[in-house]
């Protein structure tokens, strides 16, 4: 039986990648069409969002939304993969930083910033995974993007031995690597730093509190009922504006029309049948807004 179509939030277990979450989800809701909003390293832990059947065209907005996270940098260390699964490359004592030095460098990289992203990293160079060159010994230089740090706060501080590990609490636009933020912190106070924990804690609306285990999940497919998904039009109104269309209106974005505009900008706006159903996402376009993504089945061909 195939599975309706909605979000699931999961709570990922370190270990895992994004891509072993979204396998077992498959099993779990029984059917193939089921994909994840923004990749987690297999560090990391905490909020995955995944998509099951129509929501999987969520995704790519959902995964543009703002995120949180709570992770441990530990400065004095260097890694070739800017976290505690990769090698040490460089090792400086970190003794004797102060709250101000640290709150200092936190700040040079909040904001609007230009971030280098990981050389391990899943980002394409020359239709190659950066991680697959790096791991071949052909490291490529990845250009820097911009990305904004919202919040880059320390949140406690422990000397070990000759290394210092700070807790740390970032609030960051999509496309922001926490790790790449590691090794800057590092850089900035002249020791190296990588990233030891790392803990998303939102996407989006979506908070961890609201995550479920994989373990709660299978206990859930294991009832009639079912995996329990958060619906199409629940999930898109969490995320963004909404709009309440008139049954004119859902016919013509049903079938690939446009409407008179939003006023909410170039952002996905969910756009709401009568009966509550998710239509669309909705983008203003000059004097008319377009659909992003249709989500309604269209009327029959002759159909009245």
């Amino acid at each position: 039986m195939t599975a309706p179509g909605g979000l699931v939030i999961v709570a990922k277990p370190s270990g895992w990648t994004s891509h072993d979450v979204v396998a077992r989800i498959r099993k779990l809701v029984g059917t193939k069409r089921v994909g994840h909003a923004g990749t987690l390293d297999p560090m990391a832990t905490g909020v995955l969002v995944v998509g099951v059947e129509k929501a999987t065209r969520l995704l790519g907005y959902l995964a543009l939304t703002e995120k949180e996270y709570s992770g441990t940098i530990r400065l004095g260390q260097a890694t070739d993969s800017d976290d505690a699964d990769g090698e040490v490359i460089s090792r400086v004592p970190a003794v004797g930083i102060g709250t101000s030095q640290l709150l200092s460098a936190t700040s040079t990289l909040t904001g609007e910033i230009s971030q280098v992203p990981p050389g391990v990293s899943a980002i394409k160079v020359g239709g190659r995974r950066s991680y697959q060159l790096a791991r071949a010994g052909q490291a490529p230089e990845l250009k820097p993007r911009t990305v904004t740090v919202t919040r880059f706060d320390v949140v406690a501080v422990r000397q070990a031995g000759d290394l210092l590990d700070v807790d740390v609490a970032v609030t960051c636009s999509s496309g922001t690597y926490i790790r790449a933020l590691a090794r800057d912190l590092g850089a900035a106070l002249g020791v190296g730093g990588h990233l030891t924990a790392l803990r998303r804690t939102r996407v989006g609306p979506y908070l961890v509190s609201q995550a479920r285990t994989l373990d709660q999940l299978a206990a859930e497919a294991a009832l009639a009922s079912g995996v329990r998904l958060t619906g199409l039009a629940e999930a898109a109104a969490a995320a963004f504006p909404q709009r309440e269309l008139s049954a004119d209106e859902a016919r013509l974005l049903g079938h690939g029309g446009t409407i008179s505009p939003t006023g909410a900008g170039p952002g996905p706006v969910a756009a709401l049948g009568p009966d509550g159903s998710l239509i669309a996402l909705l983008t203003d376009d000059g004097d008319r807004a377009r659909s992003l993504a249709v989500f309604a089945a269209e009327a029959p061909a002759g159909g009245s």
